[in-house]
């Protein structure tokens, strides 16, 4: 298995450092094959620019065509254009982050911005009476595997259904269905800490056992069960769910979960 991991903390020496360091030692330990893009390391560009596309971005700026326009020519700036080989290497994406204002870092946001550009990872497939383009479970990056790890500084009981701060699944559903389902890949349920904020160093080492048996089985693991967009659960052009689809008593986000 070859695995990139996308790494998004400031501080070296933090909780989510030696999660990453970890993710290295026992995937390679495993036989597979490890690429790490540590964005605070890397002092990662977080924002797009015309200085993205080259000489021949339009003025006014439009992201999604000159963005296209400069995948298909091979005009990418180098840092994107070798995050978007990293993604095509890899059968597994693990994406290490701590949840910070209920979103992944604005590093790793911008990182999203940058390297997931149209023609590469959205605007691909036909669009017809039967098909509306290929995502959500088709798409450029169909056939790899992503599973976040994150780190919660509050309590597990604040993220549940009844929690204050909302059930976990739906914070991170943007993410893993808006950003890695929709070009095609399959995600993982995440691997998450809570109560992070009060740790201590005695506590880590249940984390990391943990962690470990989570990443032994990667391979095993059946991802969370999105509806594809283009095998009969929506109508088309509405993208809506059809009708009699929807399991009792589930709303929102989870109606887009099969079973």
């Amino acid at each position: 298995m070859k695995t990139l991991i996308v790494h998004a903390h400031p501080e070296p020496k933090s909780l989510n450092s030696s999660l990453k360091d970890l993710a290295v030692s026992t995937l390679e330990a495993a036989g597979h094959e490890v690429r790490v893009s540590d964005l605070y390391a890397m002092d990662w560009k977080p924002v797009v620019d015309a200085a993205d596309y080259g000489p021949d971005a339009s003025s006014p700026l439009s992201v999604a065509r000159d963005s296209g326009r400069a995948f298909d020519a091979g005009t990418l700036t180098p840092d994107v254009r070798a995050e978007q080989e990293k993604l095509l290497w890899a059968d597994t994406v693990i994406f290490q982050f701590p949840l910070w204002w209920y979103s992944m870092p604005a590093i790793l946001k911008g990182w999203v911005d940058r390297v997931f550009t149209f023609h590469f990872a959205y605007g691909v497939g036909e669009h017809n009476e039967t098909k509306y383009g290929e995502r959500y479970g088709e798409g450029t990056l169909a056939g790899r595997r992503a599973l976040l790890s994150v780190t919660v500084g509050g309590q597990e009981s604040h993220y549940t259904a009844r929690g204050i701060n909302g059930p976990i699944d739906d914070l991170l559903f943007p993410i893993q269905h808006g950003i890695l389902y929709y070009p095609g890949i399959e995600v993982l349920p995440p691997f998450v800490l809570y109560g992070t904020d009060r740790m201590t160093g005695e506590d880590f080492p249940d984390a990391a056992k943990a962690w470990e048996q989570r990443l032994l089985t990667l391979e095993s693991t059946e991802p969370i069960a999105f509806r594809r967009q283009n095998f009969g659960d929506y109508e088309i052009p509405s993208l809506h769910l059809k009708d009699g689809l929807e399991p009792a008593g589930r709303t929102g986000f989870g109606l887009h979960v099969r079973g």
